[in-house]
């Protein structure tokens, strides 16, 4: 086995996502994983605790970067507007488009990766909530704002994915748009019995 070659993650997880996109995930092996990269079976456990990981892979450098530039925001900024600073530095860590929509349409074939994705977003926005507390928002401002931050992020993430030219900050700031919009319509009142 080449052992010696460089980028062993980025590796691994490309070989999974080849595998699972072409014989399913449920199919393949961390054998076969290993094999596909040109690396034991020892190396994918180094990186990766079983095999859905090697989808969830990045997840911590996405966190870290946004942990980093929630600590960067001006002391006084709302929590909407620190969650939304911070996410514009996403593009940064993002993986190439191409494989974050192969990695889409295999966690949407397979429930068990549909939930391990929810459990990801899940913990991902307890941090989060837990960073804007530390700044001094209160626990339930702080957990509205992240749920508003986070709908945003996702439908920023989904336009990325699907056009080449588009700029993610953009997109970020057009979808905090729809967002506000939404927010601002008048509620229709409910009928009364």
């Amino acid at each position: 086995m080449a052992r010696w070659e460089g980028n062993t993650r980025g590796r691994l997880e490309r070989a999974a996502l080849d595998l699972f996109t072409e014989q399913g995930y449920d199919r393949t092996t961390v054998a076969q994983i290993a094999k596909r990269a040109n690396l034991t079976e020892r190396s994918f456990y180094r990186w990766f605790s079983d095999k859905r990981e090697a989808l969830f892979g990045g997840g911590e450098e996405l966190e870290e970067a946004f942990l980093t530039a929630i600590a960067a925001v001006p002391e006084g900024a709302g929590p909407l507007a620190t969650l939304l600073t911070a996410f514009s530095t996403a593009a940064e860590v993002f993986r190439p488009r191409a494989f974050l929509r192969e990695r889409a349409a295999v966690i949407a074939a397979n429930p068990p990766l549909q939930e391990r994705e929810l459990v990801k977003l899940a913990s991902l926005s307890r941090t989060l909530t837990a960073a804007l507390v530390d700044r001094g928002h209160d626990p339930a401002t702080a957990r509205l704002a992240t749920d508003a931050a986070m709908a945003v992020f996702r439908r920023a993430g989904e336009r990325w994915m699907t056009d080449e030219d588009a700029d993610y900050t953009a997109l970020l700031a057009a979808s905090a748009a729809d967002l506000l919009t939404i927010l601002a319509e008048e509620p229709t009142p409910s009928p009364r019995p």
